[in-house]
């Protein structure tokens, strides 16, 4: 303070760094009123959207503005002003952080703990699994049946899946990389298709690039097929690299690949589960016991695994293979030490050797 007479009075004047303290003091109490109100203040959703007395569900789409955003949340049930809204939003400096989504908002939630769960994007979230070793038409229906998903490509053709999505191929098959895919409710699916196959173009080109320049394929397409077929063919992750060694060492060799997957793949969703010697007879593309060399497209979605085993096959002199029974298989480099195996292994099964 300081001190100043005038006449016989004495005046006391605050100093000026006083006075800012003041105004900066009532300025926090004033922003504590705000945040403490937006924080506090309970928010309570219509009772048409309100499936349990936990939560009720609300949707942001994508690439809207803040006032869209308070827009459309109170056209689905919170019960505040949308320009209350925008102003809670900037003062807790989320405005342009709101993500789009699928949220679950707790009933009786403060406007406060709304918006900063909508800018963390704690969002609603299915997923769906692709499994190694799945046919194309076996991917599409498991699609398909999804609850939570947008559905565009139910029923249109392979042909049309590809355009969609952007590729160039003979056949969707094999082109879609077995994985959990998370997504938010009332996606496309053609948004599942895209990641799945921009996954497995991923792995394939590493594979393919880092691939044993020995082995007798000619791109990027003969190993992704050769990978399906060692996708279906091993029975135990560590016999990945033998099976490719087997079909490598046939393939040099000029010789028939003679695996049943082919074959079944070629009798397509009818297969009943039994491979009869009749179907072993039946001229297709894909029956590789009457045509050499690999089938003309892949016969199932192969893991990263596998085509790591195409690329790079073990080293073994080995042509063939028979299942022990146990998932593991017995590899043989002669014939008749292949059917010693076969009586081993196989005599009161009905199992397939190779």
């Amino acid at each position: 303070m300081s001190r100043k007479f005038q006449g016989n009075y004495l005046f006391i004047q605050k100093d000026k760094p006083s006075r800012i303290r003041l105004y900066f003091l009532i300025l926090i109490s004033i922003l504590a009123l705000i945040y403490g109100s937006i924080f506090l203040w309970s928010i309570a959703p219509s009772s048409s959207n309100t499936p349990d007395n936990l939560s009720y569900k609300v949707k942001i789409s994508p690439q809207s503005s803040l006032a869209s955003i308070a827009q459309q949340l109170s056209d689905q049930g919170l019960v505040v002003a949308p320009y209350i809204f925008q102003i809670s939003a900037r003062a807790l400096f989320v405005g342009s952080k709101l993500k789009p989504g699928t949220y679950l908002l707790p009933l009786r939630a403060s406007l406060g703990k709304i918006l900063l769960q909508i800018a963390r994007g704690d969002r609603v979230k299915e997923s769906i699994s692709i499994i190694p070793g799945m046919a194309i038409w076996q991917v599409r229906a498991l699609i398909d049946a999804h609850p939570s998903l947008l559905h565009e490509t139910k029923g249109i053709t392979s042909k049309q899946l590809l355009q969609a999505i952007n590729l160039n191929y003979p056949s969707d098959e094999g082109l879609f990389f077995p994985d959990t895919y998370v997504f938010d409710p009332e996606e496309s699916d053609l948004n599942i298709y895209r990641r799945a196959s921009q996954a497995m173009q991923k792995q394939l080109e590493r594979a393919w690039d880092q691939r044993n320049k020995q082995i007798p394929l000619t791109s990027p397409y003969q190993l992704l097929t050769l990978a399906s077929i060692v996708e279906k063919e091993t029975g135990r992750a560590g016999d990945r690299g033998l099976v490719a060694a087997v079909f490598v060492n046939r393939l040099n060799k000029n010789m028939p690949l003679q695996t049943d997957p082919t074959v079944i793949y070629g009798l397509g969703p009818r297969f009943d589960g039994n491979l009869r010697k009749a179907d072993l007879r039946k001229d297709s593309p894909y029956n590789t016991y009457m045509h050499k060399g690999l089938t003309p497209s892949p016969i199932a979605m192969p893991s990263g695994e596998s085509l790591v085993a195409a690329a790079h096959p073990d080293k073994t002199d080995a042509i063939y293979f028979v299942a022990r029974g146990d998932g593991s298989s017995h590899f043989s480099k002669t014939l008749n030490e292949h059917e010693d195996a076969v009586d081993r292994y196989q005599r009161k099964t009905s199992s397939k050797t190779h």
